[in-house]
């Protein structure tokens, strides 16, 4: 089964303007498969991960993309960095749009290569893993922002789920193509290959790992902390590192696409705001798995609920951003005096206030610290408590109820 994804229309789009596109996005959410998919009849494709084209790519550039001539997908091009002058050759000399599609799952490496030789010829887009638009078949989504006119597109668009159990169940699964299209009967199978896999290929290719029974005590202390801000002393104590290994491994999990920090907002303003990121699996389903939790009803009543319910919002909200080729201008907002906001969206100058909360009934008491951001001295939009109603519902004048299913 194939789903239709959000960002196939951005993909050509910026065909049409840039020689090179870069898709990146963790292993496994479909990278290939959508441009393929994308892909018109003529274009050609290799992939780095067969040894054979790798060596080759890397001992002779030039020779690889005279046997690869352009158009063409690159899948897993960070493996031969030394590509891209060749490439930039290729695309200056032609200067016609289209020519290559790259992707790529560690950015870590990627993104130097593609400054120092790229700028100016790549468009960059993010991938994550199938998000509720997709799965549900919504032709004609829109990124969210707690305005009514994306509330009143929003109720006319097919729905993700809105029962308990039933959402739990979709965070618990998680958002990769091959594991949720299939229905999930192989989920442990499925996410502790991914985990051996993505040690063995990705991390001893960034940094060394001596002990891999240390690295997966990291993921799984880490997973436990989704929607927390992170405590880099607290986080190296439990697994026995210094904090200077943890804040490099979080580097490498955040530009693997594993992890996403949620940076503060913050201005001259005030000096009273925490400016310590948050921390949030961008997969609820690898996340449950790393934390232990065996079933979907165990991970709700436990004590992760209200976090990963969280993360799974921010995931979609982000998602939303990315598979439309925008960028995600995210933050939260958390003072000394312990009042904080979820989740603040700045678009064209305006502050947009989001809460989530694990409530169908959500009171007006959930958007009380939106009063808080008068004192940031910016334009305050129309907020949102994201939740599990059935349907939404004004809050105030400026504040909706905004079910979960929606998003």
């Amino acid at each position: 089964m194939f789903k239709t994804r959000t960002i196939s229309k951005t993909i050509q789009r910026v065909s049409e303007l840039f020689p090179i596109l870069l898709l990146t996005g963790p292993r496994q959410v479909g990278k290939t498969t959508l441009l393929e998919a994308c892909a018109s009849e003529g274009r050609g494709y290799v992939t780095l991960d067969d040894i054979e084209q790798r060596e080759l790519a890397l001992r002779e550039p030039n020779l690889f993309l005279q046997r690869h001539q352009p158009p063409v997908i690159i899948d897993e091009v960070q493996y031969a960095p030394n590509l891209f002058p060749a490439i930039k050759m290729i695309v200056d000399q032609s200067r016609q749009p289209g020519l290559f599609w790259l992707t790529g799952s560690q950015k870590f490496h990627l993104m130097q290569g593609i400054t120092e030789t790229l700028a100016g010829r790549v468009a960059i887009l993010d991938l994550l893993g199938l998000s509720q638009a997709e799965l549900y078949d919504r032709q004609d989504d829109q990124a969210f922002l707690p305005t009514l006119q994306w509330l009143e597109h929003a109720r006319k668009q097919p729905r993700g789920p809105s029962q308990l159990m039933d959402v739990y169940r979709a965070i618990w699964l998680g958002s990769f193509p091959r594991l949720v299209l299939s229905g999930g009967d192989a989920r442990d199978i499925f996410y502790s290959s991914y985990i051996q896999t993505y040690i063995q290929r990705d991390v001893r290719a960034l940094t060394r790992v001596g002990d891999e029974m240390v690295f997966q005590r990291f993921l799984r202390a880490s997973a436990a902390r989704t929607g927390q801000l992170i405590n880099y002393a607290d986080l190296a104590r439990d697994v026995d590192v210094d904090q200077k290994t943890i804040k490099a491994w979080l580097s490498i999990m955040e530009t693997s696409g594993l992890i996403y920090l949620l940076q503060p907002y913050h201005t001259n303003v005030t000096s009273r705001i925490i400016k310590t990121p948050k921390l949030y699996f961008l997969d609820t389903g690898l996340c449950a798995y790393l934390a232990q939790w065996s079933t979907p009803e165990s991970l709700e009543a436990g004590a992760m609920s209200g976090a990963i319910l969280e993360t799974f919002m921010l995931s979609e909200i982000l998602k939303s951003y990315w598979h439309h080729g925008k960028a995600a201008n995210f933050y939260f907002y958390r003072d000394r005096d312990q009042k904080e906001v979820d989740l603040l969206i700045e678009q064209d100058n305006c502050l947009y206030p989001v809460e989530f909360k694990k409530s169908a009934a959500p009171s007006q008491d959930a958007m009380r610290n939106f009063q808080t951001l008068g004192k940031l001295d910016r334009a305050i939009g129309s907020g949102a408590v994201i939740c599990l109603k059935e349907s939404d519902l004004p809050l105030s004048s400026t504040v909706n109820a905004v079910p979960v299913s929606y998003l």
